[in-house]
């Protein structure tokens, strides 16, 4: 049921009003909609943009490539974009797994020995 106020959009993309301004500054955000009061109005369009950004920013796009994302109007360099994201993240999560793999050998460890905290 569009438009949405900025406090609506904040409870449904889980933004603070302060980053969704900053976003809207930096480019992140196109050209949001006003009341003749000045206040933004979002529409589910902007919402879905917002959940994309959401999954970049949570995935830990930086900024500036968010930037580019946002900014280009070519399909095959968003899809680019998205591929190096995509293998940065799995670059990360095979970092994460053998981190988790030494983590869980360290637990068995000290699930095997009596040994207080400190002495390993």
């Amino acid at each position: 049921m569009p438009p949405y106020s900025p406090g609506e959009i904040a409870t449904k993309t889980g933004y603070t009003l302060d980053t969704l301004r900053y976003y809207e500054r930096i480019g992140l955000l196109g050209a949001i909609e006003r009341t003749a009061g000045g206040q933004r109005v979002f529409t589910d369009d902007d919402v879905a943009w917002l959940m994309i950004l959401r999954c970049l920013r949570d995935t830990g796009m930086p900024i500036a490539q968010m930037r580019r994302y946002a900014s280009s109007t070519s399909v095959t360099e968003r899809r680019e974009l998205l591929e190096d994201h995509d293998t940065e993240i799995g670059r990360r999560l095979d970092e994460l797994i053998r981190q988790r793999t030494h983590i869980r050998e360290k637990i068995r460890y000290y699930r095997s020995v009596d040994v207080t905290v400190g002495e390993q």
